[in-house]
């Protein structure tokens, strides 16, 4: 896996690429700011981009407006970023629209733990959505009254919650401790209950994660 770093402070990016060295992941270039980084996705054409949300001039969402960007032109790159808090705003953000996956949005403390770090940066490069669980916990704990999800059962919100961490059917089961079938069957009644559009134009799981989040 081929993995460019994007963050404006020298020795996180360093730090990082030294980790994910040692973990076995190519690090083919770093980036201070969007600018670099897309110049960097553009020659590297790397499987993902991990990229810090605050980046210069302002500090506020260069990163987010850059994984955006890359999204748009570089359809094949999948984009990791990262936050120090959790932002419900900016992940709403990336996923909003989303029709093919390969994206997600991680803790910054994350990248201390160089196994959920390559784990997600796997994920992401195998095309699924990752949403760090600090996050889906907060969301589940501001979650409103009009809540569209009120026809799903406890096990499907369950099973939709390990959906949007970006979870396979499979990583599901085996952290139910149910078989892939049941998971399958889930899913299929959370899609309908929820009216996800069909078709092959749709990721009806990405759909149902947007669906999930922002309620």
């Amino acid at each position: 896996m081929r993995v460019v770093i994007a963050d404006d402070t020298p020795l996180f990016r360093h730090g990082v690429a030294h980790l994910l060295a040692k973990e076995g992941v190519e690090v083919t270039g770093e980036a201070a700011d969007g600018t670099e980084l897309l110049a960097l996705v553009a020659e590297q054409r790397p499987d993902v981009a991990l990229i810090d949300i605050r980046m210069p001039p302002t500090h506020t969402d260069e990163g987010l407006v850059a994984a955006a960007q890359i999204r748009e032109r570089f359809s094949q790159v999948g984009v990791l970023v990262l936050s120090q808090y959790v932002e419900a705003a900016y992940v709403l953000r990336l996923l909003d629209g989303d029709e093919g996956g390969r994206c997600g949005y991680l803790l910054k403390d994350r990248v201390m733990h160089a196994d959920q770090l390559v784990t997600s940066l796997q994920r992401v490069a195998a095309g699924e959505v990752v949403v760090d669980h600090e996050l889906i916990a907060s969301l589940l704990d501001n979650r409103q009254q009009s809540d569209p999800l009120n026809e799903l059962t406890d096990r499907e919100r369950e099973v939709l919650a390990l959906m949007a961490e970006g979870l396979t059917d499979k990583g599901i089961a085996e952290r139910l401790w149910v078989t892939p079938k049941t998971v399958e069957s889930h899913v299929r009644h959370i899609l309908r209950k929820l009216a996800i559009p069909d078709g092959a134009s749709h990721n009806r799981r990405v759909h149902a994660v947007v669906t999930y989040l922002h309620a």
